[in-house]
């Protein structure tokens, strides 16, 4: 059944006049993987002490096997939780203020470690999107737990309620979803997601928390598929991929065109799915289809023949070497940026096409002024821009209160989440309800 309720104890698009902020003497975080250690860096920045932890070690390395180490032993124990640890702090941007923030997170794993959580006023879960996993391991925080204490999860998509199910009433009341956005530090995206369960004081405090002390922009989100930022993120994404085979744009052109011409983020489409990964995005778009059989537009989520192809190739983007672009040297040596043939699949050198409404448009400093007039050209910018603004304002327009309770959540968490300047309802503003 789809809750179309208001967030338990989340009224309003901010956590602007919530109760007080949870006071936290200590947390732990599940998962020292890249997000878990960064959520663990920016609680450090905050001054919180902090335990990152992770699973312990099944088998030596050649290298312990020659020490004469055992499976035993202390430092093989925390061996994957003190190298994600060490590859933390080289991440680029530095996920601590300063450096001495490190001392604050103390590590260990997870079959020696669990007992500490009784000293721990707040627990961040942070493991891979299995539910199963997520299973066995709060099975083990619910033994360890303090008492009253705040348990939450930074799934991207799984549903709080389904997490929370096999746990006591207790665990379920105290238990909420908290999706940061990668990287945390400078993401100001938190979304806040209550499972039905989920204490109104607890929903409220944590809001608070994220707001007071970490200095998060806070967003009230439904317990729905992929909850805000990224049920319309990816729904944009996509509906963009259709209209660019469509209409037979390059992806050079069309982030000519998405980026910070409509004032969204400089990396625009394509050169943001490089960075994610096109293995990552059609992952969540292939879930989304079926966990939304009423959504009107769900189509939008079916994968076209050259996503599949480029996924069958490997070209996923910066971890495969090679995606929509590619980096390369030329003949001396300098780097230059390739980008993938779509009919070829071959990569060519970048050419980005001259568009004479894109340049009259860098003109214009006011971001709705600028949306407005390139909407509005009679060029085929305008075309593909009224196309793809027209489909996403009426796909989140219909997402409510489905998935949040007004626009302004809407807008808020894809602004804070996706770094754009204007959310999707200003745009509309801008290009004009009544006239589209």
């Amino acid at each position: 059944m789809t809750n179309t309720g208001k967030a338990v104890g989340l009224e309003g698009p901010t956590a602007e006049g919530l109760k007080p902020a949870l006071n936290i003497g200590k947390a732990a975080v599940l998962g020292a993987g890249t997000m878990g250690a960064a959520i663990a860096a920016h609680l450090s920045n905050a001054g919180i002490p902090t335990l990152l932890l992770d699973i312990a070690p099944r088998e030596l390395t050649p290298e312990e096997e020659k020490k004469g180490l055992t499976l035993e032993s202390p430092a093989v124990r925390n061996r994957i939780v003190a190298s994600l640890f060490e590859a933390a702090k080289k991440l680029k941007p530095a996920p601590f203020m300063l450096g001495k923030n490190a001392g604050l997170i103390s590590i260990g794993n997870f079959a020696d470690d669990m007992a500490k959580l009784k000293d721990c006023d707040l627990v961040i879960e942070a493991v891979v999107e299995n539910l199963e996993i997520k299973h066995k391991l709060f099975a083990e925080v619910e033994k360890h737990r303090k008492p009253g204490s705040v348990i939450a999860s930074n799934t991207s998509g799984i549903p709080i309620d389904s997490i929370a199910e096999p746990f006591s009433d207790d665990f379920k009341e105290n238990f909420v979803g908290v999706h940061f956005f990668n990287p945390p530090r400078y993401m100001k995206l938190v979304e806040v997601i209550p499972g039905t369960k989920t204490s109104g004081e607890v929903a409220c405090q944590i809001s608070g928390f994220l707001d007071k002390r970490l200095g998060k922009g806070v967003v009230p989100a439904k317990d729905r598929p992929n909850f805000i930022a990224n049920r319309i993120g990816v729904f944009g994404m996509m509906a963009t991929i259709h209209e660019m085979i469509a209409m037979g744009f390059t992806p050079t052109e069309v982030d000519q065109m998405t980026g910070k011409a409509i004032g969204h983020a400089s990396s625009a489409t394509f050169r943001t799915s490089d960075l994610v990964g096109l293995d990552v995005t059609a992952h969540v778009t292939t879930n989304l289809f079926p966990a939304v059989p009423d959504d009107e537009d769900r189509d939008v989520f079916q994968l076209p023949e050259l996503i599949k192809t480029l996924l069958d190739k490997k070209l996923l983007g910066d971890k495969t070497k090679g995606g929509f672009f590619k980096k390369s040297t030329d003949a001396e040596g300098k780097r230059v940026i390739l980008e993938l043939d779509l009919k070829t699949l071959e990569y060519k050198p970048q050419e980005k096409t001259k568009f004479p409404s894109l340049d009259a448009a860098k003109a214009i400093e006011d971001i709705p002024t600028r949306v407005k007039k390139l909407v509005w050209g009679d060029d085929r910018v305008g075309e593909f821009l009224w196309k793809t603004a027209s489909r996403v304002s009426r796909y989140a327009a219909n997402r409510i209160p489905e998935i949040a309770d007004t626009i302004v959540e809407i807008d808020n968490a894809i602004k804070w989440g996706f770094g754009w300047e204007i959310g999707v309802f200003e745009a509309w503003d801008a290009i004009g309800v009544r006239e589209s």
